[in-house]
């Protein structure tokens, strides 16, 4: 290694006296690196590269002495600059290996020193090894050994204290102080964690508190107890067990459903078998429920609900519990970020699982009851019942709604399976007992007050104070008032709300009998009224009339009620509208079978306003009611055959249609869902009571009024529901309630026509007047200034129809319309008679047509003094047929055609009596033929 320095020592020096003659030449260091640059590259290529070998070969063949020399001088220069640069580099790294040496050199002189250093410790350790003796130590063990029993002293006393603590832990779980006896239990555990080294530990037994902390937990589910919920969660939180808690909870929710339906359907079983059979006890809750009676069932149904809401309420207030320890919750600090985040983990669980736990709660719920309500049949039950089943439902599915925001399908589905069922038998027998009415109705008036709307019958109390025909616009603006505040009070508190410290929404109340009483019937059949009778007695004689028939006219057009202030001149101009002696109660016409069937059509609207979802259903049977009604008041009164043919245009082809449609039905027909079979009511029969054929009663007008009036008051009520029955009705089902209502309903006043015909084709003899005017001489030759006494006969008979009018008014109100389509048929048919006996002259001459004019403007004459009516009904039909007398050939052939409204028969006579001796015959059988082209169609 000294040789290796010397050399490089002296190749240093070499170099260093090189590298100063070098530094004394001036060098351009750019022009220097440029000459290295030159260097062909191949230079730098390996080793093994043979530059000489390289150079001759680059010689040309001809050789240039002055060239070659240019080019060894390059090469020259690039070898010098190349010696220079490595000269340097050389120098620079000599220098830096000399003073890693003298490093080195250092660097093992220290560890020589080290090694003498490490000679001489041991050496000493070795020395004071032997100068310690064995008593010293054995000191120092004895110490030892008194620390170690010292402690085990002390663990002992523990172990003693951890037996006792499960009296006090028991004590404290009794008197519920679950959080206190949780903490003791911890420290008892970590008190055996800390000695479990010790084999007698395991003989310590600390009491389960988890099992009675879960029992605690349960009772909560039934009857929710703030500090009683407060402490058992307390304990949960010392146990760390906080998601856990709320996974039982939920279990107790379900197996405390459970147990309440079951124990109250149990009991009602029970007492309604009145033996002490343990049968029951064993049985499915399934098959429990199909043994309630049909006694029990609603008051079952209803404690069933109370025991449910009991459950519900319960979840409530534990949801709202824990909503209010969330925003009392204090802010979250840094030094306990792990507690804290552990802590919001265990709110956002509970959080998230009280939501989902309201559906399976509620779920829960509906199946129980949706089985209880599918376990009896309800077909046959009272209808006060079932509306109070559907009513218990249609709260229960409130609570639903403001429990979870269901919409509670299973029990929609449920009740309108028993709803259907029920509403099908329901309606059957309603429409038998219809039947029965009306085969039993004698159509007597029905005595109701002068302001009786269907709002004040009972079954129409759940729609409120609705606006009704008959009630005033003030009180209609009052109610409407009312129901408004009533409503934002409903909306103020939800059901949870209202009852959540005390009551229960499924509690029955016994409503106030003063406002279930009806009174809508006139006190001892009539009312009376002091002014209007004053009124009635300026007019005529009333001697003969009962005091209590003198009551308020009432608009038979509007259904509008005179204010009592009205004045007597009022009362006067409006007593004209009705028939003379309209002195009667201006209270509507109606009977007990109408009564009943408005009865019944409230009783199906209450059941679809809360049931819904068969609210087609209810429409339809609706519907069929009145059908029911309309073809039996046509069936009595208005379906003859004899005068119904002979009628000019008595019945529109919209009531035609409908007629059709109810007779081809057999009157009714109802079918359940999804069901094939048929069953029809058939057509009632009029009672044998009811008299039609006496002349002296006018063929029972008085009857027929109130039949056929009864059915317009009818079909005004159903007007007046028209909306309340457009907002429940389904949207796809709207247009057969439009259809019901234009093609059924409002074809009611139209009966008027053919049931007042039949009176009026047979309140006339047509038939003695038709001979009194065959036995006119028509072919006089002097103009005569008397008429015929056919006219006093035909007049002296509308005296006596007249009087016979007024004789029915006395007892039952005859409205206007009713009387003036009673003389339009009258007027009608005795116009068509004159036609008719015009048209069976055999001759007849000019003056005789004058003659059938004067008899005629003299019956008109007369007659306006009988009657307001104006104008006069078919008064053209007698003055154009009279007039065609004096027509020519050509305008008869005119009238002919344009005249139709005439018959066959009529028409001839007009050719053949007075045109017979002014034309030929080809003339003749041309115009007769031209007739018969008219009829012939009608053929």
């Amino acid at each position: 290694m000294t040789e290796s320095v010397i050399c490089l020592s002296h190749l240093y020096l070499v170099s260093q006296e090189e590298m100063r003659e070098m530094r004394e030449q001036p060098i351009d260091p750019q022009a220097e690196q440029e000459i290295i640059n030159s260097i062909q590259e191949v230079y730098y290529s390996n080793d093994s590269f043979d530059m000489v070998q390289h150079e001759l070969e680059k010689l040309p063949p001809e050789l240039n002495l002055q060239e070659l020399e240019e080019y060894r001088d390059q090469l020259k220069r690039q070898q010098a600059a190349v010696k220079r640069v490595t000269l340097f580099t050389q120098c620079e790294w000599i220098s830096c290996f000399l003073q890693e040496l003298e490093r080195v050199t250092s660097l093992q002189t220290n560890l020589q020193l080290a090694a003498v250093i490490c000679t001489n410790a041991r050496r000493q350790l070795s020395i004071s090894k032997e100068d310690f003796t064995e008593a010293s130590l054995g000191l120092l063990a004895n110490q030892r050994r008194r620390h170690l029993l010292t402690g085990l002293l002390k663990s002992l006393r523990t172990i003693k204290t951890l037996q006792r603590t499960d009296v006090r832990l028991s004590e404290m779980l009794e008197e519920e102080d679950y959080p206190g006896a949780i903490q003791l239990c911890l420290e008892c555990q970590k008190a055996a964690s800390t000695f479990k080294h010790y084999s007698c530990i395991r003989y310590v037994k600390i009491p389960a508190t988890t099992e009675q902390l879960d029992v605690a937990l349960s009772k909560t589910c039934k009857h929710f107890d703030v500090s009683h919920y407060t402490r058992v969660q307390l304990a949960y939180t010392l146990l760390e067990k906080t998601q856990t808690a709320m996974d039982q909870l939920h279990m107790h929710f379900t197996q405390a459903i459970h147990n309440t339906v079951f124990q109250v359907v149990l009991g009602y079983v029970e007492l309604c078998a009145g033996n002490a059979d343990t049968k029951f006890q064993k049985m499915q809750y399934k098959d429990l429920c199909t043994h309630i009676t049909q006694d029990s069932y609603v008051p079952c149904l209803s404690d069933l609900c109370k025991a449910l809401w009991e459950v519900m309420l319960s979840y409530h207030r534990t949801m709202q519990w824990h909503e209010e320890q969330d925003n009392e919750e204090p802010p979250p600090t840094t030094a306990g970020a792990a507690d804290t985040e552990e802590a919001v983990v265990d709110h956002s669980y509970v959080k998230k699982k009280l939501e989902h736990g309201l559906t399976r709660i509620w779920q829960e719920v509906q199946l129980k009851v949706k089985a209880y309500l599918l376990g009896t049949d309800m077909s046959n039950f009272k209808y006060d019942d079932f509306i109070v089943v559907l009513d218990v439902i249609s709260r229960l599915m409130q609570v639903g709604e403001e429990f979870c925001g269901s919409k509670s399908e299973l029990l929609q589905e449920s009740i309108k399976r028993q709803s259907v069922n029920y509403f099908k038998n329901y309606h059957r027998t309603r429409l038998e007992e219809l039947r029965m009415f009306l085969e039993n109705e004698t159509w007597e008036l029905c005595p109701v007050k002068s302001n009786f709307n269907i709002a004040q019958l009972h079954e129409f109390k759940f729609m409120g104070q609705s606006r009704s025909p008959s009630v005033s616009p003030s009180r209609q603006v009052l109610s409407s008032q009312d129901q408004v505040l009533s409503s934002k009070d409903q909306e103020v508190l939800s059901l949870f709300q209202h009852f959540s410290q005390e009551g229960n929404p499924f509690e029955r109340h016994i409503d106030n009998k003063d406002e279930e009483t009806e009174d809508v019937l006139a006190s001892n059949g009539y009312e009376s009224d002091e002014l209007e009778k004053c009124v009635y007695q300026d007019y005529d004689s009333d001697s003969d009339v009962p005091d209590e028939l003198k009551q308020d006219y009432v608009d038979e057009q509007t259904g509008d009620v005179p204010l009592k202030s009205a004045s007597r001149e009022t009362l006067r101009s409006r007593k004209k509208s009705d028939y003379s002696l309209n002195k009667g109660s201006n209270a509507p016409i109606l009977t007990n079978t109408t009564l009943n069937v408005i009865r019944l059509v409230g009783k199906y609207i209450q059941m679809m306003n809360i049931l819904k979802p068969i609210a087609f259903d209810v429409i339809h049977c609706v519907s069929q009611l009145f059908d029911y009604y309309l073809y039996a008041v046509y069936t009595f009164f208005g379906r003859n055959d004899m005068y119904e043919s002979s009628g000019p245009g008595l019945i529109s082809s919209r009531l035609r249609t409908t007629l059709n449609r109810i007779q081809e039905s057999s009157s009714i027909v109802h079918s359940g869902p999804g069901e094939d079979r048929k069953e029809k009511v058939p057509s009632p029969h009029l009672s044998q009571l009811v008299v039609l054929t006496a002349s002296e009663t006018l063929y029972g007008l008085a009857q027929r009024v109130v039949a056929t009036e009864s059915l317009v008051f009818l079909a005004e009520q159903f007007e007046f529901l028209q909306s309340h029955l457009d907002t429940m009705m389904p949207a796809a089902k709207k247009p057969f309630l439009q259809q019901f209502y234009s093609q059924t309903v409002s074809t009611a006043s139209e009966l008027r026509k053919p049931i007042y015909w039949v009176v009026a084709a047979k309140a006339l003899d047509y038939e003695q007047m038709l001979l009194l005017m065959a036995g006119v001489k028509w072919d006089i030759r002097e103009i005569m200034s008397q008429h015929n006494v056919y006219v006093d006969v035909l007049l002296k008979e509308f005296e006596e129809f007249n009087k016979r009018l007024g004789d029915v008014s006395r007892h039952v109100r005859v409205p206007l319309p009713v009387s003036n389509v009673l003389w339009e048929h009258c007027i009608r048919l005795a116009n068509r008679t004159l036609v008719e006996g015009y048209g069976n002259v055999k001759k007849c001459s000019n003056e005789g047509r004058a003659l059938m004019q004067l008899d005629f403007q003299q019956f008109l004459m007369k007659l306006e003094k009988l009657t307001d009516m104006r104008p006069i009904p078919d008064k053209d039909f007698v003055e154009t047929y009279i007039k065609a007398y004096y027509l020519t050939e050509n305008d008869m052939e005119q009238f002919i055609k344009n005249h139709r409204e005439y018959s066959m028969k009529q028409l001839a006579n007009l050719v053949n009596v007075c045109l017979g001796s002014h034309i030929n015959k080809k003339a003749r059988q041309k115009l007769l033929a031209a007739i018969d082209d008219i009829d012939r169609p009608k053929r």
